[in-house]
């Protein structure tokens, strides 16, 4: 009983952390505040996380914070893993591009990274920067030169793709966050789905020509 309180309290605190940034941001996470939030001692935040920013941690990694490496591929790892180049890397900016348009909270806390650097935005930032290499690491980078899916002439290495992968992370974080407040982009129509459609229709395309030259 013992071990499924502390794993109900430890839900109860980090799901607290994800309530109380919707509703107040980062100005309104104090260990009080979260403590009453979940209806739980503060003393339980250090014994089980060891303060504040222990808690902050955990809910990057545990809580829906950031997409998870099962979501980015589609649901399915090893299908993704067996697809080719364009295909993982079309899939990934679609799944991108949908996880972060579900995650109002994660947005706020993005445009909040960079206007209120502290030890809590910045607990979040090393989560979310540690989940992008190691998702990379997994099942991008590589000898993509072996696998006959890029002609001799346009050889891409892994610093290269990698390079390639963060500028396309960085598009789409920021026009993501830009529809939250700003309707059109060149344009495009960040408000409705049709307009991310053809966003990710033109995504695969420019994938597909740098992938089969």
């Amino acid at each position: 009983m013992k071990i499924r309180d502390k794993h109900l309290t430890r839900k109860r605190l980090i799901a607290s952390v994800g309530s109380l940034l919707a509703k107040k941001g980062f100005k309104g996470i104090g260990v009080n505040a979260v403590a009453r939030e979940a209806g739980v001692d503060k003393v339980l935040i250090y014994r089980y996380f060891g303060g504040l920013s222990g808690l902050i941690a955990a809910y990057g990694r545990e809580g829906d914070f950031w997409p998870s490496a099962l979501e980015l591929a589609g649901g399915d790892l090893r299908a993704f893993a067996e697809s080719s180049l364009s295909e993982r890397l079309s899939a990934m900016g679609k799944n991108f591009i949908r996880a972060l348009r579900q995650r109002p909270v994660t947005c706020e806390i993005m445009v909040w990274e960079m206007s209120e650097r502290n030890e809590l935005t910045e607990e979040l930032e090393a989560v979310r920067e540690s989940s992008m290499v190691e998702f990379f690491n997994m099942f991008l980078a590589g000898p993509l030169e072996k696998k006959n899916e890029v002609p001799d002439s346009q050889i891409l290495s892994a610093d290269d793709l990698q390079a390639i992968v963060m500028l396309m992370g960085a598009a789409i974080s920021y026009l993501v966050l830009r529809s939250r407040s700003i309707a059109l982009y060149g344009g495009l129509d960040l408000s409705s789905d049709s307009g991310w459609q053809r966003i990710e229709q033109a995504m695969a395309k420019m994938i597909e020509a740098m992938t089969r030259g």
